[in-house]
């Protein structure tokens, strides 16, 4: 079920001037060796795609059709040594990829008492970075930088002796952020290889959830599958029992199933019928996400009161939580946008619980957010409950809720919204989940503390026209998701 994500393509090069080679023994082969370290380390997370040395213009458009060549998702431009600016931008004019310049030094200081000609030049790579940052900033070609160590755990061929700096802060700090670069460009990757299924319909009057599939697809990359109840239907009747004792056995591990709600009277201990029937219509989810090879599912159906479709919606919450465990994010009320912004939290291994605004504790100065589900369960502070609903807030049916909160400590809000233009934005706050009470009344809660106080984070979070829905994902994420939104073109806000 777990669909192995794709890997991002990074291309790397490294700067020269060719002059320098016969000038300075050893000098060249020493800063391939520091490219050579940085393919090594970025290798362990991405496909990397390294041209090695360019030198001269004609070296440049060379390079820029072999990474046309490789389709690679973004170029880490390493500066080894100084090299015009006409070097190195035929490269980005060949090639649309988003570029990071690496402006990496060796080591901490050039020893300065034995330093030659030489060895000042392995140490500056800062020296052409405005160049570089005027040519492509007067060709309309976007960059960031990235500044400090190269972090050398090993002395390339002709270094100097003590180039070790890879426990530096510099080096540490300089990685941290390549690796978030890395992991922005592996949901660029990952997304544009997704199929999204879009299952009913959206809740109707529901406006800030509308979207126009092409639009989504033309921004994201994503594919959109509409799939009819029909289908999901289709899978049903192919359930076997062995599938639903085998779904019954997971249920059992993942969650706690609840006594009748003190508080709540339309939450009861669910019954045997409705967990069996929550079993079977989760193993007909999984065969319907497996048959038509989906990454994500958006889903809501709305029909006659007591017809087929209604009583197999009622089971949904229950397989839905466990696909989205299972890295196939699931978003309720056929919102597509917060089903992408799900997907985006779980690329990055942080989770993606479907949430909105639910209340507000002026005592405690924190927002509970949460819904009726489905929830991410490896984010779950503890077991998650399963309480039997009578009646769905604001829907027909009933059936078997997850009750949860998501872990205490650091989490990142991500919503996903169309603006008057059509274009989509990201909206992002980092917060704090607190240990904060929650209602029993079968839907997912977690308190939400915010370094402004609830009435002013309201205040800037709806100024950026979001929808009502967002995701909830574990630790501060704002500045990767800031660099998703930039290698996406996507704009990003963070409140």
């Amino acid at each position: 079920m777990n669909k192995q994500l794709k890997k991002a393509r990074i291309g790397i090069y490294s700067t020269g001037l060719s002059t320098y080679w016969e000038q300075f023994e050893g000098l060249r082969e020493r800063l391939i060796g520091y490219g050579q370290h940085i393919e090594k380390k970025v290798s362990q997370w991405a496909d990397v795609y390294n041209f090695g040395l360019v030198d001269s213009v004609e070296k440049g458009r060379e390079a820029g059709e072999y990474f046309n060549q490789h389709q690679v998702d973004i170029i880490l431009l390493h500066v080894a040594t100084y090299s015009t600016s006409a070097t190195i931008l035929p490269i980005h004019q060949r090639c649309d990829a988003k570029v990071i310049i690496l402006n990496l030094q060796p080591t901490e200081r050039v020893d300065y008492n034995q330093a030659t000609t030489g060895e000042w030049l392995a140490y500056c790579g800062a020296c052409p970075v405005p160049e570089f940052c005027n040519a492509l900033s007067r060709a309309e070609i976007p960059y960031k930088v990235v500044s400090g160590l190269l972090g050398l755990e090993d002395v390339p061929n002709k270094s100097a002796e003590q180039e070790f700096s890879y426990k530096r802060p510099e080096a540490e700090r300089a990685w941290k952020l390549i690796r978030e670069w890395v992991k922005a460009a592996t949901v660029k990757a990952s997304l544009s290889d997704s199929r999204f299924g879009f299952l009913g319909n959206t809740y109707s009057g529901m406006l800030d959830l509308y979207s126009d599939f092409t639009m989504i697809q033309a921004q994201t990359g994503i594919h959109v599958e509409v799939l009819e109840m029909c289908d999901l239907d289709e899978e049903l009747n192919n359930v076997t029992e062995d599938e639903i004792q085998h779904i019954r056995h997971e249920i059992n591990n993942m969650f706690i199933i609840s006594e009748d709600s003190s508080t709540e009277q339309l939450a009861k201990k669910p019954s045997n019928e409705q967990l069996n029937w929550s079993a079977k219509v989760a193993a007909a989810q999984e065969k319907m996400i497996s048959s038509r090879h989906l990454s994500a599912l958006t889903y809501y159906y709305h029909g006659n009161q007591n017809n087929h479709y209604e009583q197999l919606q009622s089971g949904f919450t229950v397989g839905h939580s466990l696909l989205t465990a299972q890295h196939v994010p699931c978003a309720g009320e056929g919102d597509l946008k917060t089903n992408i912004a799900m997907k985006i939290c779980d690329i990055l291994n942080v989770g993606g619980s479907f949430c909105e605004i639910v209340t507000t504790d002026y005592i405690d100065g924190t927002i509970l957010f949460g819904h009726d589900g489905p929830f991410h369960l490896e984010i779950a502070e503890g077991k998650p409950i399963l309480r039997g609903m009578e009646l769905y807030h604001g829907k027909k049916g009933s059936g078997i809720a997850v009750e949860a909160k998501v872990k205490t400590g650091e989490v990142t809000m991500l919503g996903l919204t169309q603006s008057a233009n059509g274009k989509l934005k990201l909206i992002i706050s980092e917060g704090i989940s607190t240990d904060g009470p929650t209602m029993q009344i079968g839907n997912t809660q977690t308190p939400v503390k915010f370094e402004i106080t609830p009435d002013h984070y309201y205040e800037k979070w709806f100024a950026e026209a979001p929808t009502h829905h967002c995701a909830m994902s574990i630790g501060h994420n704002g500045k990767l998701m800031e660099k998703v939104g930039y290698l996406m073109d996507i704009e990003t806000v963070i409140i």
